[in-house]
């Protein structure tokens, strides 16, 4: 290049408030290829991340309903069928990362009248309990039908806290949810094993140790990685209660 040539190229000096037209449309191609980049790089990062899922609080839904506390071995709460609406029967979470056994300790098997906020997330509802009364529909012909068995099985999935799982906080699962399912299970939060597979139309289950009590610290090394663990399976109402084998836990990945 001769000095004649250099002297002619464009160059941007600030002060003289003009820009070279070459300069122009090199930062506007830089710039668009940039923010496309930037685009792309947002879409393939998010297309790994877990589903969300379209769980949440249901505020404008409050519940208040009679029905019966039971243990089993987490607190539930029992409804009655009602003309053609089933018996149903929800697990319940307190405030915060809290769950609900002093209530359900002071009021077993007794009639209530419980107060609370939903938290759903497809077919599964649980109840953020704000209070419980003694009801005035003290119905003592209502007995809350005994589980049904279904036998032993053999389930791949997740071990999740069932209350952030159910949309209190998304996605509620995988790693990155694992600090705080720790929290909310040694809090009193039921915990839940979401299947990969539904069993008679039901992916998530209420879960127990294969005694049917409480689970503790065994499931710490499981919590939030995907599992294959066997167990036995009872049904209450519409709810699915796991009760799993944890000797038999492999971790698939």
């Amino acid at each position: 290049m001769t000095w004649k040539q250099r002297t002619q190229a464009p160059f941007y000096v600030g002060y003289l408030n003009a820009v070279p037209k070459p300069l122009v449309v090199f930062l506007t191609v830089f710039a668009l290829c940039f923010i496309a980049g930037l685009g792309i790089a947002a879409l393939a990062l998010s297309s790994t991340q877990n589903d969300p899922g379209n769980g949440g609080f249901q505020w404008g839904n409050r519940f208040e309903q009679a029905g019966v506390l039971e243990l089993r071995p987490y607190p539930v709460f029992r409804v009655p069928a009602d003309g053609d609406t089933p018996a149903r029967t929800y697990m319940l979470a307190g405030q915060g990362k809290r769950g609900v056994f002093d209530a359900a300790e002071t009021n077993r098997q007794k009639t209530v009248s419980l107060r609370g906020v939903p938290i759903s997330r497809g077919d599964l509802t649980m109840i953020q309990v704000g209070k419980v009364t003694m009801s005035d529909e003290q119905d003592a012909g209502f007995t809350p039908s005994a589980p049904v068995p279904l036998g032993r099985w053999k389930l791949t999935g997740e071990i999740c806290d069932g209350k952030c799982y159910a949309g209190a906080m998304r996605p509620g699962r995988g790693l990155a949810h694992k600090a705080c399912a720790d929290l909310c299970l040694t809090g009193g939060t039921p915990p839940v094993f979401v299947s990969s597979g539904p069993i008679e139309g039901r992916s998530f289950f209420l879960m127990a140790d294969r005694e049917g009590n409480l689970l503790g610290d065994e499931i710490d090394p499981l919590l939030a990685l995907y599992i294959e663990v066997e167990g036995e399976i009872e049904q209450l109402d519409d709810l699915m209660v796991f009760r799993a084998d944890l000797t038999t836990a492999r971790v698939l990945k």
